[in-house]
């Protein structure tokens, strides 16, 4: 079968480059055999000790993309069962963040990657060596929306969350800011802002001006307009947490 006609020529041909290799390119080897040359698993060896730096293979969509599916695949195999429910809600996610031609790509594939076996480690590791820090911050943004996508989150799909952000070095503050995201507590708009309810006002606002700059969509602008539109919501999430603080505190 021909690229052209696989319907994902344009996209492959878009932007993937890192991900051709390692772990990950074993994985889309195997998922689209001899659609395209130089992709059959085992070709493209993945070596912890290449030379050369990760800043020179710049992330692109695709590879952004690519990460998203097989990290999401891993997270919804954390129960050992795959319902035909969360799939639907897992589309339905996709298509509130990409829009529906992207959202019906990505479940096919998804459907593919499911069947395989993720060595989730070597993936992760691949990931953190070319993908830059913001990039992997939204990756698990994302990987929380995907677990909530069914109305609740699953403690072992979280824990699979917590284990590739550990793989993927995620500083554990930036963990627990993205985790309060989605898991309301007492703590949880301190936890946003990486400070703790005992913290001074003027703690508290160096702490936003902190995090705005990090979670700032235009960090991920190079992968995207849909992905730096996703990117927002974390912001918007962030600036809730702020103005909520703001309120309980009487801050102006």
């Amino acid at each position: 079968m021909s690229a052209k006609k696989s319907g994902y020529g344009k996209w492959i041909g878009g932007g993937l480059g890192w991900a051709f290799g390692g772990p990950i390119g074993g994985i889309m080897g195997f998922m689209f055999g001899s659609m395209f040359d130089g992709l059959q698993k085992g070709q493209h060896a993945y070596d912890p000790y290449q030379t050369g730096t990760p800043q020179t293979h710049q992330t692109q969509e695709g590879d952004f993309s690519i990460s998203l599916l097989i990290l999401s695949a891993a997270v919804m195999k954390a129960d050992a069962r795959i319902m035909k429910s969360e799939l639907n809600f897992v589309r339905k996610f996709f298509i509130q963040q990409f829009g529906v031609e992207t959202a019906n790509r990505n479940i096919k594939l998804l459907n593919e990657i499911l069947k395989q076996d993720i060595n989730l480690i070597e993936v992760c590791r691949q990931i953190k060596q070319y993908m830059d820090y913001a990039a992997r911050l939204q990756l698990l943004h994302f990987l929380f929306g995907i677990s909530k996508a069914d109305g609740q989150l699953h403690s072992r799909e979280i824990d699979v969350i917590d284990q590739i952000a550990k793989f993927m070095e995620i500083d554990r503050s930036d963990f627990l800011s993205i985790k309060a995201m989605f898991i309301k507590d007492t703590d949880s708009t301190y936890n946003i802002l990486e400070v703790k309810p005992s913290a001074t006002d003027n703690e508290v606002k160096k702490a936003y001006y902190k995090m705005a700059t990090k979670y700032h969509p235009d960090k991920v602008a190079h992968l995207g307009d849909e992905i730096k539109k996703a990117a927002e919501e974390k912001l918007q999430k962030l600036n809730g947490a702020y103005d909520e603080i703001k309120k309980q505190r009487g801050i102006k």
